[in-house]
């Protein structure tokens, strides 16, 4: 023990992999356990930026032991197009670890995802477009092809030949796209088996012997709750758990051994892709967010949809998760702002809501109930401590702590991994 799992709290880029970053230091593992390339982390080490989109952040903690868990997919060219580069700007990748039982992201499910996102014109879902849906779907149908497949020719062949059989159909007769041969697929993938083999390893083993041995294992969420396929804004959501329970089904470490579950929130609210976004702003204070704020998306560079603060999205959030801490980023963009306000419960039809609505049609129709609370002018990026910050700094974060079901133990104040305040530790005693 302990074991933590860190996970985002609203729609995703709150700002995990600055968290995980600083909890890394103290963590012999740190583990991804669901999603693949969808999604980003941007750190900043020493004033240098690093962009991840399949690697842990532990990657960048000398001591750290990176580990790809099952529940991630995995497009094996950019995971070595990663592993190249962060190799390139001297950071040592090779401790990283890769469960046998990961699936892998074949050519054909990244041409099916753009094509179907094409294809559903206005009803479209938001996708990246990098096969991570599809291979999910794959996964669940039981014509998925996993990292161990690469060591025996002959499954790994069989296997494509049948998740084919019915792919090339749906692109032929119903996309007008050309048939996808089991050869290209095949060498594709087996040109990556001799550089994968020496990472692969039964994971659950090993993180759950470290767990014996007294070490610290870190389990690091990609997307966000509200973008976890049974928990989010169904439909407009992954494909695979973000939420602390994914943790274990994506790790193979059982619940009992977790210690302590923490949330990331921004001090304001963010989203990319379709779905509905109570507290989204549509004028110059949201794009005032977006460009203070850099809310540009590390993997896809989409300008982000921004909104203020939302309390019961915090509270669902606290419940679903079982959420022991918050970890609030980005306070220093809402620097120089007068009067913040922040969403409390939602207007839907007539009717106050103080939790999230039970439905999708209920939280489409959902309207904000703002309470506003002073702004600060001083430049709080140089505060290490919460005496540190302006009054009204110190009392827009008690508040939000008060309405947001648990308590806030750290306030990033600017992107640097040495920018956050501490209020509470982290790690369980």
């Amino acid at each position: 023990m302990p074991a933590i799992v860190l996970i985002g709290a609203q729609w995703g880029d709150e700002g995990k992999g600055k968290a995980t970053d600083a909890l890394g230091a103290e963590a012999d593992y740190v583990v991804k356990f669901n999603g693949g390339n969808n999604a980003g982390h941007t750190v900043v080490v020493d004033g240098e930026k690093y962009a991840l989109h399949l690697l842990p952040s532990g990657i960048l903690t000398p001591g750290c032991i990176p580990v790809i868990g099952n529940g991630v997919v995995i497009d094996l060219s950019v995971l070595f197009h990663e592993i190249d580069g962060l190799t390139a700007r001297g950071i040592d990748c090779s401790k990283l670890l890769v469960s046998a039982n990961a699936h892998l992201i074949p050519s054909y499910n990244r041409t099916l995802d753009k094509t179907v996102e094409r294809f559903l014109g206005k009803r479209k879902i938001g996708t990246t477009g990098r096969g991570i849906g599809p291979t999910y779907a794959d996964k669940m149908s039981r014509v998925g092809i996993r990292v161990q497949d690469l060591f025996d020719e002959n499954i790994l062949r069989q296997k494509i030949e049948g998740a084919l059989d019915a792919k090339n159909h749906l692109l032929v007769k119903v996309f007008n796209r050309r048939a996808i041969t089991v050869d290209e697929v095949f060498d594709e993938l087996i040109s990556y088996a001799d550089k994968l083999r020496p990472m692969v390893a039964d994971t659950p083993l090993t993180l759950t012997s470290a767990l014996d041995r007294g070490e610290v294992v870190l389990f690091e969420g990609g997307q966000a709750t509200l973008l976890d396929v049974d928990h989010g804004n169904y439909p407009f959501v992954t494909s695979s758990n973000a939420t602390s329970g994914g943790a274990c089904t994506g790790s193979g470490v059982p619940p009992t051994r977790i210690d302590r579950v923490i949330g990331v929130v921004k001090a304001y609210a963010t989203r990319v892709g379709e779905g509905p976004f109570p507290t989204e702003l549509h004028d110059e204070w949201g794009m005032r967010l977006r460009n203070v704020g850099g809310e540009f998306g590390t993997t896809t560079g989409r300008p982000r949809r921004c909104g203020w603060y939302d309390a019961p999205i915090a509270r669902y959030t606290a419940r679903i998760n079982g959420v022991t801490d918050f970890v609030l980023t980005k306070l220093d963009v809402l620097t120089g702002i007068e009067r913040i306000p922040v969403c409390v419960a939602y207007d839907v039809d007539g009717e106050r809501h103080d939790e999230m609505p039970m439905t999708q049609t209920g939280f489409h129709h959902a309207q904000p109930i703002y309470e506003y609370f002073d702004g600060w002018s001083e430049d709080i990026s140089a505060a290490r401590t919460f005496e540190d910050l302006p009054k009204n700094a110190q009392a827009y974060v008690q508040a939000l702590e008060a309405i947001s079901g648990q308590r806030i133990s750290a306030v990033g104040v600017g992107p640097s991994r040495e920018q956050t305040v501490v209020r509470h530790s982290l790690l369980p005693a």
